[in-house]
């Protein structure tokens, strides 16, 4: 069986103490948060005025108090971007002394430049990365994401593929795939064999647009989209992977508190039999 968590990300209109309080309440085994120097907004949007969002300055201190609430912390959402060796010391510095065992790094963005020339860029600073976090003892993930050099499994793999597993992996974001890059599960899963370190689940749905536009994919509630979760549930029991799969609706559709529950609904229900040899 999986642990469960969720990205503090969709708890934009709590505090981070709020959204402890809700991770128990609701049986949830861990969060990863979002760190970012711009701190919290004031709730009133997921990405830009996101107040469960917290500074470097307070990983430590609040990974303490997440502990004597019995939630783990699985991770911090940083927004490395690719080439920012600062900004991943930093990361890896923050994750160490607070005993979180990653850090999320960007692949880069698509601007027009050839994609082998990004793609030497980034496997060098994969290089910088190991040198980074071993001398802290974590890893460095790099999150499969549209618009970027690594929408898809196969892709990242090409960027990832000389690295040590234990210091540099891949975040498989299911709900990204949907958008751009996906693979068959049980393929990706394959192609990023050890390099497979977490996973987040979120789900979008097609909606007609203005008349004489293509139709628009958005982000939905986990109950209400395209994204096969049975099949990536049993492409990841099948793989082998028993980590983490990270909750991340992004819609607010719904309060946090009843997106969570729906959202474990529907994980608890994909849940892949257990057959005994």
């Amino acid at each position: 069986m999986n642990p469960i968590s969720a990205c503090s990300i969709m708890f934009f209109d709590r505090t981070p103490d709020e959204a402890i309080a809700l991770a128990v309440e609701t049986g949830l085994a861990g969060i990863e948060w979002r760190v970012s120097d711009d701190g919290p907004g004031a709730g009133t949007d997921v990405f830009t005025d996101n107040r469960c969002t917290i500074g470097f300055a307070e990983v430590a201190a609040l990974a303490d108090r997440c502990r004597r609430s019995g939630v783990e912390v699985v991770g911090l959402d940083t927004y490395v971007e690719c080439g920012d060796l600062t900004a991943a010391r930093r990361a890896a510095a923050a994750a160490a002394e607070a005993g979180v065992p990653w850090f999320r790094f960007r692949a880069p963005w698509r601007d027009g430049m050839p994609w082998g020339e990004h793609a030497d860029r980034a496997r060098r600073f994969v290089g910088d990365l190991q040198e980074i976090v071993s001398g802290f003892e974590v890893r460095a993930l790099l999150e499969l994401h549209q618009r970027s050099i690594c929408p898809s499994a196969s892709l990242a793999q090409r960027i990832v593929a000389g690295a040590d597993p234990a210091l540099v992996g891949v975040i498989y974001d299911a709900g990204n795939l949907l958008v751009e890059g996906y693979e068959d599960h049980g393929t990706a899963v394959e192609l990023l064999g050890e390099h497979l370190a977490h996973v987040h689940v979120k789900n979008a749905r097609w909606v007609p647009a203005e008349a004489g536009k293509p139709w628009e994919l958005r982000w939905s509630r986990m109950d209400d989209g395209v994204l096969d979760v049975g099949s990536l549930r049993t492409a990841l029991h099948r793989g082998g992977y028993d980590g983490w799969l990270s909750l991340e609706d992004f819609t607010a559709d719904l309060p946090p508190e009843a997106a969570l529950k729906v959202g474990l609904q529907v994980l608890h229900a994909a849940e892949p039999a257990v057959v005994n040899p």
